[in-house]
This record gives C-alpha cells, sequence and structure tokens, in this order.
C-alpha cells in the first residue's frame, strides 16, 4: 500500500518536484549553444566589425552564380563543380576556426591563407579548363602540386566543419588505393601510381568533382536554399505549434508533439541534429515537465528527429541522388518511402502512447494548447512553398525546377506579405537586409554538405579506380556464405559503422556505394537494397557508440549521454525491423503491388507495430508479464511480416493477450 500511494503522489505532482533550473529554456541561444557544441558545421564565426562583410558579399556572390548557373544552363558541369568548391573552401576557411575552443569573432592570417589557397586550388581547374581537355591526361607537374594541395586543404576543411569520423573513412580508402597489391583476398589490386591516384581524385568527373559533388551544385544547393527561406518565414514554429494543437492535449502531449514535429521537420531538415536541438529545446524540456525521465525524453526527440531524414518526400535529398543513381523516376522513390517512414513513426508515437499511459501523465492544459482552426487560419500560409514544391515534384519536374519554383513562391510571399504591411502602415516583416540574411545563411549552410559529398567524392573515387565496390559486396557474400540474414546482418552493420557522424546526403552516398551491392548480388531488388543500406546509415545518429543525435538530446535533458542513445534505440526498433522486410517482401516499397494489398499491409503493419510497441514498454491495459511481452512481441513481428497466415496468427495471439488483460484488469478492480 505505501509503495502505491508513493507512486501516485510522485505522477501526480511531479511538475512539482522537478526543479526548473534544470530544465534549459528554449530562447535563440540556447539552440545555437547546442548546435555549436554538436554540430560542427554550426560552430561559425560570427564577426561584429567589418570582416562579417567579406563574407557577406562572398555568400551574396555565390548564390548569385549558383542561380546564374541554373537558369541559364551556360556553365558546363566541370566548370559548375568547381566554382562550387572554390566558393565552399573560400567561405569554410572564412567562417570556421581550426577548432570550437578559438575565439568565434577573430580571423587569423593563416585562415585567410589557406581560403584563398583553397579557392585558387578549384579555380586552376576553372581558369585552365580547355588547356586540362585538350592535353586528355597528360598532366604536368604543376597539375600534380594543385591536386595534392587541393586535397590537403579539403581535408583539413572536413576536420573543421565536418567532423572526424568521414575524414577517416575517406583517408583509410586513399591509403587503400596505394597498397592494396600487398592485401590479401578480394582486397587485393595491382596498385596505382601517386599521380593517378591524385589526378583521378582532383581531375576527374569519377572522384571529387563526380556525382555527389554535381548534385550539391545543382540541386541540393537550391534546396538548402529552400530551406534557408522557409526558415526565416518561421515555419519551425509552425510545426510546433500545429503539433501542440493536434496532440499537445493528449496523454504525454508533449512527446507526440515531438514525434509529429520532427515528421514535419524532416520534410524541410537535412540533419538529425539540428532537427533534435531545433525543435527538442521546446519538446524536452515540456516533456520533462509532464514527467517522463530525462533519458526517455530526449530519446524521444533524437528518435523522431533521426526518422526525419527518411521522411518523403525530400529525405535530406538522398531522396533524388538515390533516384538518380538507380535510374528511376523520384516519385517511384518517394512513394517506396512512405510505407516505412509510416511505420516507424508510428512505433515512436504508440511507445510514446503506452509509456504515458503507464506513468499515468496527462496532457498539457488546454491554455497552453493553440487552437488548430484559427492558427491554420493565420499561418497555413507557411506551407505554400513546400507544397509548391510536392506539386511539381508529383507533376514530374526535376529537383532543380521544383526547387526553384520553391524559392519564387517563397520570395512572392515575402514580398507580397511586405506590400500588405506597408499598405497597413505597418514596418514590412521582411527587407532587404532579411533577402541578404537568407542568402547568407543558404550559402553558410551548404559548406558542411559540400565538403561531405567532396569526400564521399573520394570514396566513390577509389571504388571506381579499385573495384573494391564490387569485390566488397563479393567478399560480404562470401563471409556469409551467401545466407541471405547473415549478409543483411553484416551489411546493417556496415552501413551503420560507415553512417557514423555523416551528414544525411554524403550517408546515402557512401552506404549505398560500399554496402548495397551484396543485396543486390544476391538478387534483391536494388531500390530495396539502396533502401536498406540508407535506413541502418541514419540511424548511425542515435546508435552507440557515435549516437550524434542522442547526444545532442541529452544535453538538452541533462540526461546521461549512453542511456539516452540505448533508450533512442529502442524506441527506434521499427529501423530495424522493417529494412528486412522491405528487402524479403518489396510490396512494402510498393513494388508490384495493388492498392488493395497496399491497405492491408498498412493496417497489419500498424498493429503489429503495437504488439512490438507494447512487449517493449511492458503495458497495454495493464503492466505486461514476461509471458504476455514474448506473446507481444512474436505477434507484433509476425503481422509486420507481409503475409495472410502470419497476419491472422499474429492479430489472434494479440487479441487473446489485451482479452486476458482486460478481464484480469477488470477482476482486480472489483475487487
Amino acid at each position: 500500500m505505501t509503495d502505491q500511494h508513493h507512486t501516485h503522489h510522485s505522477t501526480s505532482e511531479v511538475m512539482e518536484e522537478i526543479s526548473d533550473s534544470m530544465i534549459p529554456t528554449s530562447n535563440e541561444e540556447d539552440i545555437q549553444e547546442y548546435m555549436k557544441q554538436f554540430d560542427p558545421g554550426s560552430a561559425y564565426r560570427e564577426h561584429t566589425c567589418w570582416k562579417r562583410y567579406i563574407t557577406i558579399v562572398v555568400s551574396v556572390l555565390f548564390c548569385a552564380f549558383q542561380l546564374y548557373a541554373t537558369l541559364s544552363g551556360a556553365v558546363t558541369a566541370q566548370i559548375l563543380r568547381a566554382t562550387h568548391l572554390s566558393f565552399v573552401m573560400l567561405l569554410g576557411f572564412l567562417l570556421y576556426p581550426a577548432s570550437r575552443k578559438m575565439p568565434l569573432n577573430t580571423l587569423p592570417l593563416y585562415d585567410v591563407f589557406l581560403a584563398v589557397l583553397g579557392w585558387a586550388s578549384w579555380m586552376y581547374i576553372v581558369i585552365n579548363f580547355d588547356t586540362l581537355v585538350r592535353r586528355a591526361g597528360a598532366y604536368l607537374p604543376l597539375d600534380i602540386v594543385v591536386g595534392v594541395f587541393g586535397i590537403l586543404v579539403l581535408f583539413e576543411a572536413c576536420r573543421r566543419i565536418v567532423g572526424i569520423p568521414i575524414l577517416l573513412i575517406a583517408a583509410t580508402f586513399i591509403v587503400y588505393a596505394f597498397v592494396g597489391p600487398w592485401l590479401p583476398g578480394f582486397f587485393n589490386h595491382r596498385g596505382y601510381s601517386f599521380e593517378r591516384v591524385v589526378t583521378h581524385l582532383y581531375y576527374n568527373t569519377e572522384g571529387i568533382m563526380g556525382t555527389p559533388i554535381g548534385a550539391c551544385a545543382t540541386f541540393i544547393f537550391l534546396f538548402i536554399m529552400f530551406g534557408a527561406f522557409l526558415e526565416k518565414t518561421g515555419i519551425g514554429q509552425f510545426f510546433i505549434d500545429i503539433c501542440n494543437a493536434i496532440a499537445g492535449g493528449a496523454a504525454g502531449g508533449p512527446a507526440k508533439v515531438a514525434v509529429l514535429t520532427s515528421a514535419l521537420e524532416g520534410t524541410v531538415s537535412g540533419s538529425s541534429v539540428s532537427n533534435t536541438v531545433g525543435s527538442g529545446s521546446f519538446t524536452i524540456p515540456m516533456m520533462k515537465r509532464l514527467g517522463y525521465k530525462p533519458e526517455f525524453a530526449a530519446a524521444v526527440e533524437a528518435a523522431a528527429s533521426t526518422g526525419g531524414q527518411i521522411m518523403p518526400p525530400i529525405m535530406g535529398a538522398a531522396a533524388f541522388l538515390m533516384a538518380e543513381s538507380l535510374g528511376i523516376s523520384y516519385i517511384t522513390i518517394a512513394k517506396a518511402a512512405v510505407i516505412p517512414a509510416l511505420l516507424y513513426f508510428s512505433g515512436i508515437f504508440i511507445m510514446v502512447h503506452l509509456e504515458a499511459r503507464k506513468l499515468g501523465l496527462k496532457g498539457m492544459s488546454k491554455e497552453n494548447i493553440p487552437r488548430f482552426i484559427p492558427l491554420f487560419l493565420a499561418k497555413g500560409y507557411l506551407m505554400l512553398p513546400l507544397g509548391v514544391i510536392i506539386f511539381f515534384l508529383m507533376e514530374g519536374k526535376t529537383a532543380t525546377f521544383s526547387a526553384l519554383m520553391g524559392i519564387v513562391s517563397c520570395a512572392v510571399l515575402a514580398v507580397t506579405a511586405a506590400a500588405i504591411d506597408m499598405f497597413r502602415g505597418r514596418t514590412p516583416r521582411y527587407t532587404l537586409k532579411d533577402f541578404i540574411e537568407i542568402l547568407t545563411t543558404a550559402a553558410r549552410n551548404i559548406v558542411s554538405v559540400a565538403i561531405a559529398c567532396a569526400m564521399a567524392g573520394i570514396i566513390i573515387g577509389v571504388v571506381t579506380l579499385t573495384g573494391i565496390g564490387l569485390k566488397l559486396g563479393a567478399g560480404l557474400i562470401a563471409i556469409s556464405r551467401g545466407i541471405p540474414l547473415i549478409t543483411l546482418f553484416l551489411t546493417m552493420v556496415s552501413s551503420i559503422i560507415l553512417g557514423m557522424g555523416a551528414p544525411t546526403t554524403a550517408n546515402y552516398l557512401i552506404t549505398s556505394t560500399i554496402t548495397a551491392g551484396a543485396i543486390i548480388g544476391l538478387g534483391f531488388e536494388p531500390l530495396a537494397a539502396h533502401m536498406f543500406a540508407f535506413y541502418f546509415g541514419i540511424i548511425a545518429d542515435i546508435t552507440p557508440p557515435v549516437a550524434l543525435a542522442a547526444i545532442a538530446g541529452s544535453a538538452i535533458a541533462k540526461s546521461k549521454p549512453m542511456a539516452t542513445a540505448v533508450q533512442s534505440t529502442k524506441l527506434a526498433i521499427a529501423a530495424f525491423i522493417i529494412p528486412y522486410l522491405f528487402v524479403f517482401n518489396p510490396e512494402m516499397l510498393l513494388i508490384g503491388t495493388t492498392f488493395a494489398n497496399v491497405t492491408l499491409i498498412i493496417v497489419t503493419s500498424l498493429i503489429g507495430m503495437y504488439g512490438i510497441g507494447a512487449a517493449l514498454e511492458g503495458y497495454t491495459i495493464r503492466l505486461c508479464n514476461p509471458l504476455e511481452r514474448i506473446l507481444l512481441g512474436g505477434a507484433g513481428l509476425l503481422m509486420v511480416a507481409p503475409g495472410l497466415r502470419t497476419d491472422i496468427a499474429g492479430f489472434i495471439v494479440i487479441t487473446l493477450v489485451l482479452g486476458i488483460q482486460l478481464l484480469t484488469g477488470r477482476r482486480k478492480s472489483s475487487v
């Protein structure tokens, strides 16, 4: 009786017992501080003197060049990519210090030197492009020297801005290009000279200037600019408000708001960490005040934010890269991602709900919840640019054209809002200063993505030079002796390791290049193989030991980092199950199926996710005993796995367990 009374007391008064001093506020300074701590790309210099105008001018020129290249189509691919990288190198060293411990209001001369060196090394290709083409592979000593310096400066930029993991992977591949002749088994290759490796990586369109940076210099840049426009409009806060209106009053409301907000923000965000910090600075303190444990609160936000990267339509721009790599339409990729993303977020939502029920948590008070209809009528127009992009993508237009139309729609909305304000005698919401700020934000945000894509180009360049991609696929199959489940498991582990610390676009490029071939080699659907590698690469953001998104969430919640990462992995259990299922049954990716079958898959999979979530949480109508948890988990897996017999068996078991719980729960309450 004493224990029960104490539990009831702590639940009902938990909001009063949690010290507000332990809960960080959600102001802009806190958000920026967390971003700089966990996302290297956010730790940029913010000059308050004349130096800031240097980066502003460079940023505006960068954006102007990119828009000119897109609209005119007059810039050849190699010149576009080299010029893009020259701007990236220039901005990278002007904006980012050698160490995050250094003051952000200084600009040492050595950084100015590296900025100019990085810029000049890529402008060398632009200026000498015709000469390099005419020489057709006959490289001069100066070409080699420029290539070496260009690669070294790129590595230093990567260390500062993107992080160590992807740098180490790229460095390992370069070393492999030289030491291959002395390696055993399928790692062995004939070897390549220093000149061949440098020129292949630096001047060849299969290296640094390959597909990754090509995508970055075209549609990815435009989507980054589109995101900068949306950020200025305040769409992030609108997402939070609209999700509060939908789910804030439900049991465990703030946690459900976190799940819904992250799903929405994933449509425009290209980073698990920034998604976690952006919405988590609001949702995590709210979850703690409501009564969720710090580790659980941080884990919910981290798992949901990471899921934002697999959320169609944009998927951190990976959807467009996947379409280009596989030679299929973008809309096929977006449709294929719908059911897996739905199940992922449903799994987290179910576990959040069951945790709230188990702890007896309520929702937010009505006075703190915005009303949906007035909110949507007042700010619903903020969704129009996103709707414009989706419309044109659905119409079969290119990613570049769709992103450009999204930018145009944002500009039209901003100009219209400013005109209305002036007509009403108010201060305009958007001015020329705001547009310049949008351009500088877009240019700054592309730097980390471009450097990651360039590093991915090094990896892909070594793969194409040595043929290690096919050899790795064959090697994984040989190690697993061709047993599909073992091959998939090895591919999963490899993708998680390769995805650690890599931005979404680079993550997909690296994992698909190195690991997807093993799955395709077994005869599975190529789209399923690429999605499999991509899913597990993304999940690295919450999987120990790196788990950047989980650690960022733990800093906001003041929780234990590794405990948060473990809890995040538990909440994201769907991401560890679903890829195996859609590899064996591509119908989950809407490949070769019918509407009726899709409906059945969705319904049965959602019921199955409920069973799995209940097993992990140990609660449905009441607390579950060990046998009930085993039965619910097994039945849930049966229902998630497509197949009529497994669906029927799983449904019967879940229904029986719930029926027993309902009957025993009533007996206890009557006693």
